[in-house]
């Protein structure tokens, strides 16, 4: 099993860690991961090992059986031998580009109040499927909330709850593909804003900023129609 570092600090760009498996595919699983695995429409993170002397290029890290997270190297390499004590660390950049991308969705589901039926996550742009038969017709009163809200400084945070909570509270759930977070019976809530600052709540395993104020200036993209009721409605950082 492999512990996951990113839920309890999404900020930690360098972590110890020991090897506990090779995959057949040439994969490796350790004990504790900085790296998050592609899931939930935001791709898995990459950077590098190190261990004697020796450097790993990382290209992305995915989900292996049960609580592993399987790292994938960039290009074919000797991989360092079960029970290496190794260095991993992260390519922080995109790795943050990511977080503001995907708190940002999290927002775009707040001024969009309808049913999330997909989504995807990249380093300079992001979307979200809407179960909505027509498009949003105030693009510039939808972008100006958004910054709105981004100006606002909201904090962001987490906790977690039972199954049996999230069960008595559906109304949490927004997105329509995509199973909760759980692990021992628990479920992971993404918060944002405080008390009676608080615009949204919702399952989310993903990595996140702080606070909204990190995510910068957004503009609304394009809006595309998947089918009789789905919109496609995209993201996209100023600075991407």
């Amino acid at each position: 099993m492999t512990t996951a570092l990113y839920l309890d600090d999404a900020y930690q760009r360098q972590a110890e860690g020991r090897v506990t498996a090779l995959t057949a595919e040439g994969g490796i699983v350790l004990n504790a991961s900085l790296f998050y695995p592609t899931a939930g429409g935001q791709p898995g993170d990459s950077g590098h090992l190190e261990w004697q002397g020796r450097r790993l290029m990382i290209a992305t890290a995915i989900k292996g059986t049960g609580d592993d997270i399987i790292l994938v190297p960039a290009e074919p390499a000797a991989l360092p031998p079960v029970g290496t004590h190794l260095t991993q660390t992260l390519d922080w950049e995109r790795r943050h580009r990511l977080m503001r991308m995907h708190t940002a969705l999290h927002l775009l589901s707040v001024v969009i109040p309808r049913p999330v039926t997909g989504g995807q996550i990249a380093e300079a742009k992001g979307r979200l499927d809407f179960d909505m038969q027509d498009p949003p017709d105030d693009r510039d009163g939808l972008t100006d909330r958004l910054n709105g809200m981004i100006a606002a400084d909201l904090p962001v945070t987490w906790q977690w709850i039972t199954q049996a909570e999230l069960d008595a509270q559906p109304e949490l759930i927004k997105t329509l593909s995509v199973k909760p977070p759980r692990g021992a019976d628990q479920v992971r809530l993404v918060q944002i804003g405080q008390g009676a600052d608080q615009i949204d709540l919702q399952p989310c395993g993903g990595t996140h900023v702080r606070s909204t104020i990190e995510i910068g200036a957004l503009r609304l993209g394009k809006i595309e129609k998947k089918g009789r009721q789905n919109r496609r409605v995209y993201l996209h950082l100023e600075d991407g």
